[in-house]
């Protein structure tokens, strides 16, 4: 379907990115910054070449088209009080809101078309095509985050409400689901769309994130599309959850 859709017939599937204009500057490269990276803000703007000024007119403007929207961050101010001396490496850093898609057909789009937009106007698709097959993986792992946030939801909407929910980041890391309930109690996720399963290793690198960032997990969440080592099915630990594409059928 790809060779038929997007190589055969380009200039046809071109007329499916509206307005029309987004294929062009400046619009073309802030969306391909937000496609290719992880949507924070002012990375976008840096790897886009564009200044701050144009950049945040756009980003107003893609937002108010419905092509962007904006994911804002929880994250806490580093400096506590007007006198708080950060550390040097500190003192640069900007709290960053991400900004994403609304439409999955445009983050496909400008993530994998738009890099290869001369050569498809040509009918040359080899390297779209190769890139497409190597890299695929990235258009259904933000798809499966969603969809895992939105499980742990139906999972605690009897027993505890929850508040507060999505992605967070921070200065030291981030994190694919971070939930706080009515009782203050905060869930911390990792979401694994990967043809492997999931090992006990990755429960530790992630207990080993929210130490480094200082968060005080109550319950861990591990989401994955294979399943689960039998290391970690056998776990005696109450406060972790495990959830594979099965438990998915509850939304349905």
């Amino acid at each position: 379907m790809l060779q038929r859709v997007f190589v055969d017939n380009f200039d046809t599937a071109s007329t499916l990115v509206s307005p029309s204009y987004l294929l062009e500057s400046p619009y073309k490269e802030l969306l391909m910054a937000v496609a290719h990276g992880d949507g924070k803000r002012y990375t976008a703007l840096r790897k886009s070449k564009l200044s701050e000024a144009l950049g945040e007119s756009l980003i107003t403007e893609l937002v108010s088209l419905g092509i962007l929207t904006i994911e804002y961050s929880r994250e806490s101010p580093l400096r506590i009080h007007p006198k708080h001396k950060l550390k040097k490496e500190q003192r640069s850093y900007r709290i960053q809101d991400k900004l994403r898609f609304v439409q999955p057909f445009m983050r496909f789009w400008f993530g994998f078309v738009s890099p290869y937009q001369k050569e498809l106007a040509l009918g040359k698709g080899e390297m779209f095509l190769a890139h497409f097959q190597q890299h695929h993986e990235r258009l259904h792992s933000l798809v499966y985050e969603q969809l895992c946030n939105a499980l742990l939801l139906d999972s605690f909407h009897t027993s505890q409400k929850i508040l507060s929910h999505g992605s967070y980041w921070n200065i030291h890391s981030e994190f694919d689901i971070l939930a706080i309930t009515q009782n203050k109690q905060i869930i911390l996720g990792e979401c694994k769309y990967k043809d492997r399963i999931v090992c006990k290793n990755e429960l530790s690198k992630l207990k080993a994130k929210a130490l480094e960032s200082g968060i005080k997990v109550n319950t861990y969440a591990l989401f994955s599309k294979s399943g689960f080592s039998k290391e970690l099915l056998q776990l005696n630990e109450k406060n972790v959850l495990l959830f594979d594409l099965d438990d998915l059928h509850t939304l349905l």
